[in-house]
């Protein structure tokens, strides 16, 4: 064997290749001599051999010529200009890199599916690099050995993914909304609606419901109790488990994540509605009368019929002249205007009448409601009215609207000594069985009637 030349052939850059030649599959025969590397030096006395040296040192992809292969290396890729026709560089198991003639270069793998050749995209290079490509391999290869066309779950995912970007918590809230507004009420609807809007969609609103976890929903539910609002946190993490529920019956989510949030809310104590107690009601009425705080006459006579008639401030400053009898002194507030969604029998005492009737010469003819707004004459009093007027006349914090059923309830019981269910029949409070459901709305109706012109008298007598 001759001796060890001092350079190598066909050039001395071949020895950058000394770690891939073991690769290439040739016989050791066929050259003089091989180094401890695997490289051959020399110069080899088969033209085949000489050919397959020169691929490795100057192109692999002469390589495919012999029907040999050669694994790729980043430099490689990153190496490969551009030709006139796209070309190939393969990395084995049919994975190639496709250099096309505007120096783009491409990731493909080659696969047989159903006895039918496919091909699938990996990516572009380089921002999938070449060690990226060989995962996406060995992915595609795992699908295939469970019967999965890597293509079509290329395809699947890609549609989950969009379906999932499209279903928002924002856009299935506003579906549920919707689909539930022809058996709320328009006012509960708005409520709902608009607490959404205030505190939930500025979060998580534009997030895909699936990607929603607990302690997000959390951190939204604690921003609103930090601002004392822990009746509202409440509601908010109910619509929201009512939000998630709707998303899995319709198949966009998998489970109701509000349910990990069970005791995680601050426990709080709801209390009552502001009322005066029985024996500032003299004063109240006195400091009514002499007007001090300077109300419109159509405020005075909305607090004084809130008063006569204990009914929620919404069902009184919502009310229109139809719902009025002035002859049967009866005032029917319709179903869909009460919370019980039942309708209520309202008995009027001479004193409300005349203040009904004095109410029609303040207001301007043909009004829908009884207590137009001034701002607004279509539109009814604001809720907020009646409080601000309370507030004027110094029981801000004391007392409120509603405040005067619970007075009436005790006053009445107290003073007058009716019975509780009387009374309590008159507040058109909830059933609290099923028998009491069975009742019609002008139960105990005779003795309400009695009742009220006793309580109009009563609160005369204590005003003199």
């Amino acid at each position: 064997m001759p001796p060890a030349r001092k350079y190598l052939y066909p050039h001395p850059k071949f020895q950058i290749f000394t770690s891939n030649i073991k690769n290439v599959r040739y016989q050791k025969q066929d050259l003089h001599y091989v180094s401890v590397h695997g490289c051959p030096h020399e110069y080899a006395k088969n033209k085949r051999v000489r050919e397959i040296q020169s691929a490795i040192c100057f192109n692999q992809n002469k390589l495919q010529n012999f029907g040999l292969e050669m694994k790729l290396t980043n430099t490689a890729c990153k190496n490969a200009k551009p030709k006139e026709k796209p070309y190939k560089m393969t990395d084995g198991a049919g994975m190639f890199l496709q250099v096309m003639p505007n120096g783009s270069k491409y990731w493909r793998l080659r696969y047989r599916f159903a006895g039918k050749g496919k091909q699938l995209a990996l990516g572009v290079y380089p921002e999938v690099s070449l060690q990226m490509a060989r995962e996406k391999r060995l992915e595609a290869r795992r699908l295939l050995h469970e019967d999965i066309d890597p293509n079509q779950e290329k395809k699947k995912k890609k549609y989950q993914i969009m379906l999932d970007g499209a279903n928002t918590f924002k856009v299935i809230a506003d579906e549920w909304v919707k689909h539930n507004s022809a058996t709320w009420s328009k006012n509960h609807a708005n409520t709902v609606r608009r607490r959404l809007e205030m505190d939930i969609y500025p979060k998580i609103g534009n997030m895909p419901v699936k990607d929603i976890n607990a302690p997000m929903l959390l951190s939204v539910l604690r921003a609103i109790e930090k601002r004392g609002a822990h009746e509202i946190a409440r509601r908010a993490l109910q619509y929201c488990g009512q939000i998630f529920r709707y998303a899995i019956v319709t198949g966009r989510a998998d489970r109701d994540i509000s349910l990990d949030l069970k005791g995680a809310l601050k426990p709080f104590q709801r209390g009552h509605y502001a009322a005066m107690d029985i024996q500032e009601l003299p004063e109240f009425i006195e400091t009514l009368k002499c007007n001090e705080a300077r109300l419109f006459p159509q405020t005075m006579i909305a607090v004084e019929l809130l008063m006569l008639t204990f009914v929620r401030t919404s069902e009184l400053i919502k009310a229109t002249w139809d719902e009025f009898d002035f002859e049967e002194k009866m005032w029917v507030i319709p179903a869909h205007r009460m919370k019980m969604k039942r309708p209520h029998m309202v008995p009027l005492s001479d004193q409300s009448i005349k203040l009904l009737k004095d109410l029609k010469t303040l207001n301007p003819p043909n009004r829908v409601h009884i207590f137009p707004s001034r701002n607004n004459p279509r539109k009814h009093m604001s809720n907020n009215t009646i409080l601000f007027a309370l507030g004027r006349m110094g029981y801000r914090g004391t007392h409120t609207g509603h405040g005067f059923r619970a007075l009436a309830m005790s006053a009445i019981k107290e003073k007058l000594k009716y019975r509780h269910e009387v009374v309590d029949r008159q507040l058109a409070h909830a059933p609290r069985s099923q028998i009491d459901k069975a009742y019609d709305r002008a139960k105990y109706l005779d003795e309400r009637v009695v009742m009220m012109q006793d309580w109009a008298d009563y609160l005369d007598g204590i005003s003199k």
